[in-house]
């Protein structure tokens, strides 16, 4: 894909998602009429609430909360989905869109850190306090468009610090997530965190192990993948939840690099630079899994050369394995973890690029990751040396050759082998790579020639 027509994909999508959001503000504002038409209070929610006066409205989905008992919003409504009834809460489901509708309530004691033993019926005011952050505990009224605020969240907003409501410790202690959340928070809006939330976050920061690691692996790819996941990432180291949930990312801290190759400083400097450089947009979940974890190994994989040198023997291959295990440890997809692996394995391929063979390129710059790959090469080389002239290489060349000269159909095939008297069997796969990288060499052009040319070099017995 060129960079304009990659360019209209991103209009294309961002247009894509505006209406998408569109519908469901919609779909909200229609559930929340219907409720009160029923003589029930409804408002918007949350994190709605709080991007609407941040001026980032349209990225997430807008929850309404009602005075309606969950019974009566079932009845209301023709298809529902209880999805946690006895917390009030019920998905209606309208227009092809979910949207959640929580009755007000108040929380008894969480002796899971998840879910309260038990609720009470309340009002806004009462639902409010039992929330986790006060910019996340306004509502808002779709009717009149006027702002609920019981905790003091405008007030926060417009100072940029994020603050537990009410007592911190309760809060932490109700739920554990609430601790990754503090600072994805505070990293996405390039807020402070309040002083007693983060001593108290400090101090809860070795037990956010006893919440679901699901849980912690959708909050780590949305710290990275929100915006500042640098920032997200520092906090995490000061405040201790680093050492807890990727230990071996903390790892990284004063590993020394060569001043050579890594003018910026040890391995957990360069990552964090690195983290700088992830774009939501156009970065997916597997690539910025592979700017954190490109570099995992080398903490064990460090020796210092009689020349002074430090060096890193293995760290890609090393690198893969372990960051296969992190993946599935964050309980992301297999597919995920055999693409995080894959480009932590080669990103450091590109460096023999200008060397290759014609065939061993185009192979190369045929892999169906490449363009992930040459993104984490790009990222990697620019916070370190700065060197991208191996990158530039690949990314000339590849805009150079068409797909059908990078990645060409076969000219020679299993059946032509058969049709020539070849005997079935494992020498199959070894004489087809071979003529694909005869083929990719410009050998021959036709199915014609590329069995004449197996026949006379590779004869059949």
């Amino acid at each position: 894909m060129s960079p304009n027509c990659a360019a209209c994909g991103s209009v294309r999508a961002f247009r894509v998602a505006r209406e998408a959001y569109e519908k469901r503000r919609l779909v909200a504002e229609q559930i929340a009429a219907k409720l009160r038409r029923a003589g029930y209070e409804a408002l918007f929610a949350g994190g709605y609430v709080r991007d609407r006066l941040l001026g980032v409205e349209g990225t997430g989905d807008i929850d309404v909360a009602t005075s309606a008992p969950p019974a009566v919003v079932q009845k209301l409504f023709r298809r529902t989905v209880d999805v946690g009834i006895q917390f009030g809460v019920v998905r209606v489901l309208e227009d092809g869109l979910d949207t959640e509708v929580a009755t007000f309530r108040s929380d008894g004691a969480y002796p899971d850190h998840r879910h309260p033993a038990e609720v009470h019926f309340t009002d806004p005011r009462g639902d409010a306090s039992r929330r986790d952050f006060t910019i996340n505990g306004m509502f808002l009224d779709p009717e009149t468009d006027e702002v609920l605020d019981f905790v003091g969240g405008r007030a926060d907003l417009e100072t940029g610090v994020i603050r537990a409501i009410g007592d911190p410790e309760a809060r932490f202690d109700e739920d554990r997530l609430r601790l990754l959340r503090a600072v994805r928070f505070a990293a996405r809006f390039g807020f402070s965190i309040e002083p007693r939330t983060w001593e108290s976050l400090v101090g809860h920061a070795g037990s956010i192990r006893q919440i679901a690691w699901e849980r912690i692996g959708d909050e780590i790819v949305k710290i990275l993948r929100e915006g500042r996941a640098r920032r997200g990432f520092e906090l995490l180291a000061e405040s201790g939840l680093l050492d807890a949930v990727l230990p071996e990312v903390s790892a990284m801290r004063g590993v020394a690099q060569s001043p050579e190759h890594h003018p910026e400083g040890d391995v957990l400097v360069h990552t964090l630079l690195c983290l700088e450089k992830i774009e939501s947009e156009r970065h997916d979940e597997a690539l910025a899994l592979a700017v954190l974890l490109h570099d995992v190994a080398k903490p064990m994989t460090a020796s210092r050369g009689d020349d002074g040198r430090i060096r890193f023997y293995g760290h890609c291959e090393q690198g893969g394995a372990m960051a296969r295990e992190i993946v599935r440890r964050l309980r992301r997809s297999r597919e995920t973890g055999e693409r995080v692996a894959w480009l932590i394995e080669n990103h450091l391929r590109h460096i023999e690029a200008p060397r290759m063979r014609v065939a061993t390129l185009k192979r190369f710059l045929g892999e169906p990751d490449i363009e992930s790959l040459l993104e984490l090469v790009r990222i990697d080389a620019s916070s370190a040396s700065g060197d991208l002239a191996p990158w530039r290489f690949c990314v000339d060349r590849r805009a150079e050759l068409s797909c059908e000269e990078i990645r060409p159909a076969p000219l020679l095939r299993g059946r032509d082998l058969l049709e020539l008297g070849y005997s079935p069997g494992p020498s199959f796969r070894a004489l087809l790579d071979e003529a694909l990288d005869a083929q990719l060499e410009g050998v021959f052009a036709s199915r014609e020639d590329a069995r004449a040319w197996v026949v006379r070099n590779h004869p059949p017995t």
